[in-house]
């Protein structure tokens, strides 16, 4: 199948793969259109997956906005729950998610109060607490996961339920679990930090909890960014593994986006982790 877009001097050839991806060839293209087309990529890219929009109670009764990724209804099969960075939505996840599938994992990407809007999809659990005139800081963010997590125990993860996240909320899966390792089974955190001073917290309160984590877990960032959660690192006593690039990468889940060349790398060490902490 062809698929022929044109706008102004741009004209965008998609052709559909047998492994249901698009192929984009792009003509005239300098750059101006990136973002849009990108996020257009990963619209089409996810048009073949099985992905529902679902809503759940927060702890304090907001209605949390998710996208749920269920490649087979086995309950038995690793779960991941994947929150989004700051001033972003469940959107961050619309091309890494069918991904996690084809790796033999259901998923849910969730909207916390704290963001906005990526990938032409905007933050719903945000407009609905400022509904109700709630407060959306990235602490506010906790009531969120928390509530994720035991909804997603309860209702899609008989097996390993693995919590994933990006910028502050990859700093607060680690306080989170660190606090209550029954809340899940591992953790992967990209780009965690100390980023909740500003709320009044201490300098090392994440790393504080990072050192009560029982389960395994998997830290990464930018090549910048390594300095920036080495103590959180350091502290930490159950099985951890870390993927630091050669150089550049990006901030966040963002790294293991397609349009970045670094991004292999970083799947290369998330399956080499999924992999070790096992089924």
């Amino acid at each position: 199948m062809l698929i022929l877009l044109s706008y102004k001097n741009y004209s965008i050839k998609f052709h559909h793969m047998r492994n249901n991806c698009i192929s984009p060839q792009i003509f005239g293209y300098n750059g101006f259109m990136k973002k849009f087309i990108f996020a257009l990529l990963i619209i089409i890219n996810t048009i073949s997956y099985a992905k529902e929009v679902v809503t759940f109670p927060s702890l304090d009764g907001v209605r949390i906005t998710a996208d749920l990724y269920m490649d087979s209804n086995d309950t038995n099969r690793p779960f991941i729950l994947l929150f989004h960075r700051a001033g972003w939505s469940r959107g961050e996840y619309e091309e890494i998610a069918p991904k996690l599938n084809k790796l033999g994992y259901n998923c849910m990407a969730i909207d916390q109060r704290s963001g906005d809007s990526v990938n032409l999809i905007d933050n719903q659990t945000k407009a609905e607490a400022q509904k109700r005139g709630k407060s959306t800081t990235y602490l506010e963010a906790v009531k969120d996961i928390k509530a994720a997590l035991v909804y997603a125990r309860k209702h899609f993860a008989k097996g390993k339920l693995i919590a994933w996240g990006s910028s502050y909320s990859a700093a607060l899966v680690i306080e989170i679990v660190g606090n209550n390792n029954s809340l899940a089974d591992a953790v992967l955190s990209f780009s965690p930090g100390e980023y909740f001073v500003r709320y009044g917290k201490s300098s090392h309160w994440i790393a504080d909890a990072a050192s009560r984590l029982k389960v395994p877990i998997f830290i990464t960032s930018a090549k910048k960014e390594a300095s920036s959660w080495r103590d959180i690192f350091n502290a930490i006593r159950s099985p951890k593994q870390s993927y630091i690039p050669p150089k550049g990468g990006h901030h966040g889940s963002e790294a293991l986006w397609s349009e970045y060349p670094t991004s292999k790398g970083y799947w290369k060490a998330v399956e080499k982790f999924l992999g070790a902490i096992g089924r």
